[in-house]
């Protein structure tokens, strides 16, 4: 399964593994392609007697399904799922190769170990040992590893879910990024899960001008009306919107804290969260934040076309009203195009699964709390919840204090302690032995 030394725990060799393998997705169809990944992991699941499914929905786009039969056929199966690949990473900014799966300072370094091949790996990992100690886990799982969740997954999960659906048959619950992490409120220790995550909507701005010499007056310049039309998006200031999961949320918060939730706003509790915040905070708020801009191709060259890219998260429910306002905010003279757009999602704080999820933590951190948040990204949960599968955000690991742990997301030198890789391995094993 890996080339893994002897003193490398079996979770961290296979992260490593995956992470020198590159995965890069750049989005808009360009990407490196998860083939290679995806054999990998498909020889690890038939090592432990499964039959995996591969599903390539475009050349080099490659997606695995595995079902593992549980002991109790009766108990509705839950789906396990990661993503194989990865955002694009620039090794003039990085410490480290950023695909060189380097152990250092008691981490893994690489692109993916925390976004997500560390749950890549705690899933093999974690299976092995339910299936080594116990034949099976309790109930039926299944176990998926998607293609271009970070391009919305529109030839990964979404592919298998709208192509494959009988794959998921049975199935009411997923796991997956991002939660189950700890965080430090304080001077305790309490671990967040992910109860539910915004609506995304990805924009295009599009202005139109008169192509002209550098040197001309021109009034209908493309790339002066893009400009304002993404200073007037990135810069507005979207008040604090707060649904169930967000008001539980900062009530819990603010309980642990000590704190008046009606007396201390909800960006107050949010912040006081620490590094936590950078999640956190967001979900108050929705967020639009300009990405990318394109425009001309000579300095002396006035171009008439203008374009930037917008990444937009929202409350599941507010998006036609957000969209409406940032057209008003772009003005007349520039287009919105809408190029992607996919639901948000909510789910109750409470239930089997939260409660397992209580009582396993419970077992491996004895009196640290679980608390609810809304995720401000996305997962591909979001897929699976048009079959009717409520996804959670669970990936355990116990953290040490004054790690800035949502900074690896797509972050420079993005890292993982090799202690928190087996501590997830413990509880996720756990978990799928007992629920």
């Amino acid at each position: 399964m890996s080339d893994a030394q002897p003193d490398l725990e079996a979770t961290a060799a296979i992260a490593r593994d995956l992470i020198r393998i590159d995965t890069t997705n750049w989005g808009e169809g360009k990407s490196r392609g998860e083939t290679e990944a995806a054999h990998y992991v498909e020889a690890a699941l038939r090592d432990l007697g499964l039959e995996p499914q591969l599903f390539e929905s475009e050349p080099d786009r490659v997606s695995v399904v595995a079902r593992v039969p549980g002991r109790d056929h009766d108990k509705p199966a839950l789906v396990v799922h990661g993503h194989l690949d990865v955002v694009p990473a620039d090794p003039t900014n990085w410490s480290v190769d950023p695909f060189g799966g380097v152990v250092r300072d008691g981490m893994l370094w690489g692109r993916g170990a925390v976004d997500m091949k560390n749950m890549d790996a705690m899933m093999l990992t974690s299976l092995s040992d339910v299936i080594e100690r116990q034949g099976a886990p309790e109930r039926d799982l299944v176990i998926a590893y998607f293609a271009d969740e970070e391009a919305g997954g529109v030839l990964g999960s979404h592919h298998v879910v709208d192509r494959h659906p009988e794959v998921f048959a049975g199935a009411t619950a997923a796991i997956s990024e991002v939660g189950g992490y700890s965080i430090t409120l304080g001077d305790r220790r309490a671990y967040l899960l992910q109860t539910g995550e915004k609506a995304l909507m990805w924009v295009k701005l599009v202005a139109r001008g008169t192509a002209a010499h550098g040197s001309h007056v021109i009034r209908d310049n493309a790339v002066t009306k893009v400009a304002a039309a993404v200073a007037r998006i990135g810069s507005e200031e979207w008040p604090v919107r707060l649904s169930a999961t967000t008001e539980a949320m900062v009530a819990e918060v603010a309980r642990f804290l000590g704190v008046d939730p009606q007396t201390t706003g909800p960006d107050e509790v949010a912040l006081a969260t620490g590094s936590a915040s950078r999640f956190i905070h967001a979900a108050l708020h929705t967020t639009s934040n300009p990405t990318v801009l394109t425009a001309g191709y000579k300095h002396n060259v006035i171009p008439d076309t203008a374009e930037a890219l917008v990444d937009i998260r929202c409350l599941p429910g507010d998006e036609d009203a957000v969209l409406a306002r940032v057209r008003e905010l772009a003005g007349d003279d520039v287009e919105v195009v809408t190029s992607f757009r996919d639901v948000g999602l909510e789910q109750d704080f409470g239930g089997p699964l939260v409660d397992a999820v209580r009582d396993v933590l419970g077992r491996h951190d004895p009196g640290a709390p679980v608390l609810p948040y809304l995720l401000s990204g996305g997962t591909d949960n979001k897929a699976l919840s048009t079959l009717g599968i409520a996804g959670y955000g669970f990936v355990p690991l116990q953290l040490p204090v004054g790690i800035d742990f949502p900074a690896m997301f797509h972050g420079v030198d993005e890292r993982v302690p090799l202690a928190s890789l087996a501590f997830g391995r413990r509880v996720l094993g756990d978990l799928l032995a007992t629920y």
